[in-house]
């Protein structure tokens, strides 16, 4: 893509002075996973085969392939048996929930776990809330004792960006989402010291958007003053005693997509991130990409790129992949074609399922040592249970572990994708998950099975 840089890493540190350096190699994305990774709190609860589906296989869900493994004798209630080498985890929406109502077959699967201390760790696309409230909520719905300490959602890797020779905690942020004031108060509880919201910018200058807002009301009763006014030319204003923004985060998906739009783009072309600027560098033939992103404008975060999400509804709906796609759709017509840069973490990309990786090991440690498991020995399998091909499949088949444990990809049928809609036949190269089965009852069952479980059955 030309001029694209999406930087798919859940701890890049900002460059808040130029956009155009290099992308990270490879090795030094995994030193910056695994050093941000080893401060995390102690935990206490996570290429597809080829072969042809048969027509047994449509209808129980296995691959026409040999997933045997030896038969072994697994236990946690004794430090006499063998600890399971086994994990696993959970996308949430279509998977274990249909907005506020449990899926069958979901929390029976998620007590078994948890009666039988199997690790697994709930890794969703999700976000809009802390993950106190969050944890707190999925506990009631799904009638199991959940923790921070096994939940990673969309935007729990933000936080990582207070830290560090780049930190932005005493920076500036614009943060947005479903509900913006509450993305302020999430990323003030992660130790972001200054965050401004959208309702922040146009109750104190209400030109930016000259139509009727979608969320007056909203704004109105959430807007705070802000640190500093917006540069107006002409006025004798120093830019330096003008708004600057170091760094916008989309939390989760927008509502009010044309105001959102507005404004990001705006920051897009302004000077330094100075709202109310615009570069002199934009669209400059002489500079690289034209001079587009090129004049230290605030980095943009996406904290998934899920163009779809199951719902309540029976036809899956636009996700914040479709907002990111709407914004980079603007970019490229007021810019001639060139690809917005922009930072995009969560599934599928393979920092988050490093993040995820070292949480549900250090989990499943904790949790077998405590049950006199005291040398626990490799996570060698972790099965992802997902609804959504181009995200939990996806990133699972993709994701090389660095401690060379197996990730297997579990479809089920609850979600997002559906035989209907699209197919087996969407089921190919990176998307083609080990196995497809009705739910996450079946898929622990399956992987149960394949590891020779010889506990209780589910």
């Amino acid at each position: 893509m030309r001029g694209s840089r999406i930087l798919s890493t859940a701890f890049a540190r900002p460059n808040l002075t130029a956009l155009t350096s290099s992308s990270p190699t490879p090795s030094q994305v995994s030193r910056h996973i695994r050093s941000a990774a080893s401060g995390l709190p102690r935990t206490t609860q996570k290429h597809a085969p080829t072969a042809q589906f048969s027509s047994a296989a449509r209808r129980t869900g296995s691959l026409n392939t040999c997933n045997r493994r030896e038969s072994r004798k697994y236990g946690t209630k004794s430090g006499r048996n063998e600890a399971p080498p086994f994990a696993f985890a959970f996308d949430i929406d279509g998977v274990l929930l249909h907005v506020a109502t449990p899926i069958p077959g979901a929390p029976e699967a998620l007590k078994f776990l948890n009666e039988h201390n199997i690790p697994f760790i709930l890794l969703t696309n999700g976000g809009g809330k802390h993950e106190t409230e969050r944890v707190k909520d999925l506990s009631q719905k799904l009638g199991i004792e959940l923790t921070t300490d096994n939940f990673v959602q969309s935007h729990t890797p933000f936080r990582q960006l207070v830290e560090g020779p780049d930190s932005l905690r005493e920076k500036t942020i614009l943060v947005t989402g479903a509900n913006a004031e509450k993305c302020r108060l999430i990323a003030e509880a992660y130790g972001f010291k200054n965050v401004v919201t959208p309702a922040d910018i146009l109750k104190a200058h209400p030109e930016v958007f000259p139509f009727e807002p979608l969320l007056d009301t909203v704004y109105t009763a959430t807007a705070r003053p802000l640190p500093k006014p917006i540069f107006t030319p002409g006025s004798g204003m120093r830019l330096s005693d003008a708004l600057k923004i170091d760094a916008m985060f989309v939390f989760n998906d927008p509502r009010d997509w044309a105001y959102d739009i507005q404004l990001i783009v705006d920051l897009l072309l302004s000077q330094e991130g100075y709202v109310g600027t615009y570069s002199p560098k934009n669209g400059d033939s002489a500079l690289p990409s034209c001079g587009w992103q090129q004049d230290g404008q605030p980095p943009l975060y996406f904290s998934n790129a899920d163009l779809l999400w199951s719902t309540g509804f029976h036809i899956p709906r636009f996700g914040q992949g479709a907002f990111q796609a709407a914004v980079a759709g603007v970019w490229r017509r007021l810019t001639n074609g060139h690809e917005l840069q922009r930072r995009v973490i969560g599934k599928p990309y393979s920092e988050t399922y490093h993040f995820a990786e070292r949480v549900l090991a250090t989990h499943r440690h904790d949790v077998l040592t405590s049950l006199g498991h005291h040398e626990p020995g490799t996570l060698k399998s972790v099965y992802m249970v997902g609804d959504n091909p181009e995200s939990d499949i996806a990133g699972a088949n993709d994701f090389k572990s660095d401690a060379g444990t197996e990730w297997s990809s579990v479809l089920v049928r609850t979600g997002v994708w559906r035989p209907e809609l699209a197919g087996e036949k969407a089921l190919q190269g990176r998307f083609k998950p080990k196995v497809i089965v009705d739910d996450a009852r079946e898929a622990v069952r399956w992987a149960l099975k394949r590891e020779g479980w010889k506990g209780p059955a589910l």
